[in-house]
C-alpha cells in the first residue's frame, strides 16, 4: 500500500517523505518509486526531526496500524489517515477513538471502496432514484489463497477485521447504517477459528431492509446489491456497476468514469484528494465512525448469535 500511495502523491505533485524500518525495505521501496525512506521506524526518526508533519498516512502491516497511529498522536501529529481498519479488533479501535479525541486529532481510516467511481456513480442514482429500497452483500473470502499467504498469525486470524470489514463498510455506506441487526455464524478454519459462514439481516435507521451471507469454505466472491424503486445496482465485481431496472429481467452494464481507478489503486486517487484537500471529505470515514460500526455491526457479525437493537 505504500507504493501505492507514494504513485497517488507523485501524481498529485504532492511533496512527502517516506519512514520505514528495515534498510532492505527501504532499498526495495527506492528501487520501485525512486524515493529513499528514512529508516528506524517512526519513533526514533520522529526523534531525530525538529520538524513535526502537519498530516500523515499510515501504510504498514495490519498489526501495526494502531501502534504506528498512537505513536505519531502522541508526537504531535494530528491530522492521520491510516489504512483500514486502522485496529485488528474492537479494544485496539476503541484506544485510538481515544486518544485522537484526548490529542484533538483528526484520525481517518482509510476504506478507499468508497471512493470508486461506481459508488460514486451510483450514490447519484441512489439519490435521483428516493433513496435505497433494500441490499443484500456477500463477503465471502477466498480460503484456499489466504491460508498461503505470508502475514503474520495474528492478522490471519482477525482476518475478518482486516479483510472483510473493506465490503462491510462499503455496504452501509450506499445502504445506510442499521437500526437492528441480527447476526449468526458457524464453523471456522485453522487459520481463523472464530467463524467461516456468516449470514444476518436488518433494518436501517431509515427502514430499508438489508441481508449478508459469506461461507468462507465454499466457493463465492464480494459482492453488493443495491435495490430503489426503479434499480436494481449490481456491485459484481465491486469496481464496476450494472443496473437492471424496473420491468426487466436484462442486467446492463453503467458507463462510469473510472480511468482514475484504472490508472491507480481503485478508490485511492480520490481519497487522497480528500483527505489532503477536503474536497469530498465527508466521504472520509472517520475514527469515531469507525469505532461505532465495530461496536455496533463488526464485533456483532463476527461474534455472532446476537440479536440488538440500537
Amino acid at each position: 500500500m505504500a507504493l501505492e500511495y507514494a504513485k497517488v502523491l507523485k501524481n498529485q505533485n504532492f511533496p512527502f517523505e517516506v519512514i520505514g524500518r528495515s534498510k532492505n525495505n527501504a532499498l526495495q521501496f527506492m528501487n520501485k518509486t525512486g524515493i529513499t525512506p528514512k529508516i528506524g521506524g517512526i519513533e526514533k526518526v520522529l526523534r531525530r526531526s525538529s520538524l513535526i508533519p502537519e498530516s500523515a498516512i499510515v501504510a504498514v502491516s495490519g498489526d501495526q496500524l494502531a501502534t504506528v497511529t498512537l505513536t505519531l498522536l502522541e508526537q504531535g501529529v494530528n491530522r492521520i489517515l491510516v489504512e483500514k481498519p486502522a485496529g485488528l479488533d474492537l479494544n485496539e479501535i476503541a484506544k485510538l477513538k481515544k486518544a485522537a479525541e484526548n490529542f484533538n486529532a483528526r484520525v481517518y481510516v482509510a476504506y478507499n471502496r468508497r471512493f470508486y467511481a461506481s459508488v460514486l456513480t451510483a450514490l447519484d442514482i441512489i439519490e435521483n432514484d428516493g433513496g435505497v429500497s433494500s441490499f443484500s452483500f456477500e463477503f465471502t473470502e477466498l480460503s484456499h489463497k489466504i491460508v498461503k499467504l505470508k502475514k503474520s498469525e495474528r492478522v490471519k486470524r482477525q482476518w475478518f477485521w482486516a479483510n472483510s470489514t473493506h465490503v462491510i463498510d462499503m455496504a452501509f455506506f450506499l445502504g445506510g447504517k442499521p437500526k437492528e441487526i441480527c447476526c449468526y455464524s458457524t464453523g471456522g478454519t485453522d487459520w481463523h477459528p472464530s467463524a467461516s459462514s456468516f449470514s444476518g439481516a436488518g433494518k436501517t435507521a431509515k427502514s430499508a431492509l438489508f441481508s449478508y451471507n459469506a461461507n468462507w469454505e465454499a466457493p463465492g466472491r464480494w459482492g453488493i446489491e443495491v435495490l430503489t424503486p426503479n434499480c436494481r445496482l449490481v456491485f459484481r465485481p465491486l469496481e464496476q456497476l450494472h443496473v437492471q431496472k424496473l420491468g426487466s429481467f436484462s442486467v446492463e452494464s453503467i458507463h462510469i468514469d473510472d480511468k482514475l481507478d484504472i490508472a491507480f489503486k481503485p478508490g485511492l486517487y480520490r481519497q487522497v484528494e480528500a483527505f489532503l484537500t477536503s474536497n469530498q471529505s465527508k466521504w472520509l470515514k472517520t475514527i469515531q465512525e469507525q469505532y461505532t460500526d465495530a461496536k455496533d455491526i463488526y464485533a456483532k457479525i463476527i461474534n455472532s448469535n446476537i440479536t440488538s437493537s440500537q
